[in-house]
Order: structure tokens, then sequence, then C-alpha cells
């Protein structure tokens, strides 16, 4: 039985799998953060005439975190699904 990607029963598999979930949730909510950080500190930094450079930067690395958001949900996925291969190359195993 094939799991694609994105199903919850891949993060449920195991102890190992749950704790991988987690370990990925903490880093997605740490980008969260610091992108809502950047585009927060950017936009009060716009006030200022002379900030403009250094709002505009915040801008560019909020969108950067921003970007990463997605990479760390697929890179989990991935990881996830590859670990569920193994369990069941591990049966197989087992089997024979």
């Amino acid at each position: 039985m094939k799991t694609p990607l994105f199903q919850h029963r891949n993060r449920e598999r195991n102890a190992d799998t749950r704790r991988v979930y987690a370990l990925y949730e903490i880093a997605h909510t740490a980008v969260d953060f610091a992108a809502a950080l950047c585009f927060l500190v950017g936009s009060v930094l716009f006030v200022w005439n002379s900030l403009e450079t250094p709002a505009i930067w915040l801008f560019v690395i909020g969108s950067a975190f921003f970007f990463l958001k997605p990479a760390i949900r697929l890179a989990r996925e991935i990881q996830l699904w590859r670990m569920g291969r193994l369990d069941r190359l591990a049966e197989r195993l087992k089997d024979e």
C-alpha cells in the first residue's frame, strides 16, 4: 500500500514520525515568527526616510522566510514518506 505525501497517517505512524513532525512544526513556527517580525519592524522603519534601506532589506529577508515555510513543510513530508518506506522495507525483510 502506497502512502502519498501530505497524509495525516504519515506523521502518526510511530514515535519517531511524531517526533520528526513536531520538530518540523517548531521550525515552521519559528520561521513564521521571524517573517512576521521582519515585516513588522520593516513597516515601522518606513516611517523615517533615513531608514528606508534597512526597511527594504527587512522586507526582502521576511519574504525569504515566507519562502522557507512551504520548503520546510515539503521537506517534512518527504522525510516522513521516506520513513514509511523504510518501515515497509523492514517489514518485508522480517517476512522473508
